[in-house]
């Protein structure tokens, strides 16, 4: 037997899928877990040595227990969290941890520029002047950090999101690589031509060479070699940021397709085909995917907040004990009247689309003395549905029509959150069997970069597993309205 590995290397942890390389079936898939450094108030790092132990102890775990034979490996796919900010010399030693998306650090920056450069970064990147996206973090460890400094001073420094880090591990150093669905997020890559820009640069102050080459999305990456945990030679030949990998895996090739990944937070994509869309609404314009010449593109709508809300249920008010019972704490809410004025803000990192409020944060509003646990939980769910349902809105308004939505990530398998996600969007919700599509996605790149299986032919390995049909419901549209009005009225 033959295998392809996807390493899916996420917010919280690592999982890593090997798949049979002729069937695509998932043999064996394992998630190791790394901390989460906290410094101050609205700073989120990673320290990427974890990220890499991660990484060692998934691809072992499953090699493991599966006796697979690891010269058996055909390719290896590599998806990753998108504008987490690395720093390492051209040996592969970081120099400080990495800044993660979530970061807010940079606030002050952007606020300070974003009056006179905010229109120039949206037209040519797609991308609002924001903390989320790479280029501000680069900027700042450039400025805060003297062991960078001295790397840049002396021409031995990598600056990159994790695709680059891993595959310049994976390679002992030979390749240092991105492709245009992670370059895209850095704020730094023009969207017309997939290259880094030069007036960007210039306005950022980051040297060219610092930055990693942009491949397309399917291609030679380099191969593994004295890696540590893998043998020498098997090719990475496909990557792509989580949410367009999870677009890729969720067999949305057509255009209006649309997908929505839950995880840490919550993030939708609508293809929207070889045509570049600025949104006037407050979505982002973002490459989905180049390969064999052309460039592909998305609409994104990104909450910050998703099932890290419910995290906070369980590890701030000891609501639950494990994230999974919010299901069933929200199902003891029978009658919706007691839920008509109770909002759930999840905006602990701010607000991403449409408002893109860095300052904002989370609130939970409308409580009586009758309030209890349930409600809170049903609240919770609801926030993280309509938080969402601003970017469904959004995509309304700047695309002429939208498919059903494709849904993955762990809370994808919450029936509940499901079924408030149909009501509120008033759209089909359509679950997969799979629902490690990000992973999944990567490992079908890796047979789309050797030429065994067409774009076009990914809709064979898409199966429905549960489909949640809106409800015509007069409380959630008064809960919409509701939504709206409360947002205006604290942030707008």
């Amino acid at each position: 037997m033959e295998f392809l590995l996807a390493i899916d290397q996420g917010t919280t942890g690592t999982t890593t899928l090997l798949l049979d390389a002729k069937t695509l079936e998932i043999l064996d898939k394992e998630k190791s877990d790394f901390r989460q450094i906290f410094p101050k108030p609205g700073w989120v790092e990673h320290d990427l040595n974890d990220i890499w132990e991660s990484v060692v102890s998934s691809v072992t775990a499953v090699l493991s227990r599966t006796h697979a034979n690891p010269k058996a490996i055909r390719a290896i796919g590599i998806t990753n969290q998108r504008e987490t900010t690395c720093a390492y010399d051209q040996q592969g030693k970081p120099l400080y941890h990495a800044i993660v998306w979530q970061d807010r650090r940079t606030a002050e920056y952007c606020d300070d520029h974003r009056l006179s450069y905010n229109e120039q970064c949206r037209k040519k990147t797609g991308l609002p002047l924001d903390p989320y996206f790479s280029a501000t973090k680069m900027r700042w460890l450039l400025d805060h950090v003297p062991a960078i400094k001295e790397a840049a001073d002396s021409k031995n420094l990598c600056l990159s999101t994790v695709d680059a880090f891993l595959v310049h591990r994976l390679t002992g150093g030979a390749s240092f690589v991105t492709e245009p669905s992670n370059a895209s997020r850095t704020m730094l890559m023009n969207l017309k031509d997939f290259s880094w820009d030069a007036e960007l640069l210039n306005f950022f102050g980051i040297s060219r060479d610092f930055l990693p080459e942009i491949r397309e999305s399917f291609t030679d990456f380099g191969t593994t070699r004295s890696c540590g945990i893998l043998p020498d030679g098997i090719p990475v030949l496909s990557i792509l940021g989580d949410q367009q990998a999870a677009l890729f895996g969720q067999a949305c090739i057509n255009v209006g397709d649309i997908k929505c990944t839950y995880g840490t937070g919550a993030f939708l994509l609508l293809n929207t085909g070889e045509e570049l869309i600025h949104s006037s609404t407050g979505l982002l314009s973002t490459a989905a995917y180049a390969f064999r010449g052309k460039r592909i593109y998305a609409l994104e709508g990104s909450a910050y907040i998703a099932g890290a809300a419910v995290q906070w249920l369980r590890d701030n008010l000891k609501c639950i004990k494990s994230s999974p019972e919010v299901s069933r704490l929200a199902a003891e809410v029978t009658d919706l009247s007691q839920m008509e004025n109770v909002l759930f803000l999840p905006f602990f990192t701010g607000i991403g689309t449409p408002y893109w409020d860095a300052k904002a944060k989370a609130a939970i509003i409308g409580l009586t003395r009758d309030t209890h646990n349930g409600h809170l939980a049903r609240a919770c769910l609801e926030g993280i549905a309509l938080s969402l349902n601003d970017s469904v809105s959004s995509f309304k308004q700047d695309f002429p029509y939208l498919n059903d939505i494709r849904v993955d990530g762990g809370a994808s398998s919450n029936d509940i959150l499901m079924q408030l996600q149909a009501n509120f969007s008033e759209k089909t919700i359509l679950r997969p069997e799979v629902t490690d599509t990000t992973a999944f996605g990567v490992a079908v790149g890796c047979l789309v970069g050797k030429g065994e299986i067409a774009i076009q032919d990914l809709g064979h390995f898409w199966k429905l597993e549960r489909n949640f049909k809106p409800a015509n419901d007069s409380y959630y549209n008064a809960k919409k309205e509701l939504w709206n009005e409360t947002i205006r009225r604290l942030f707008l």
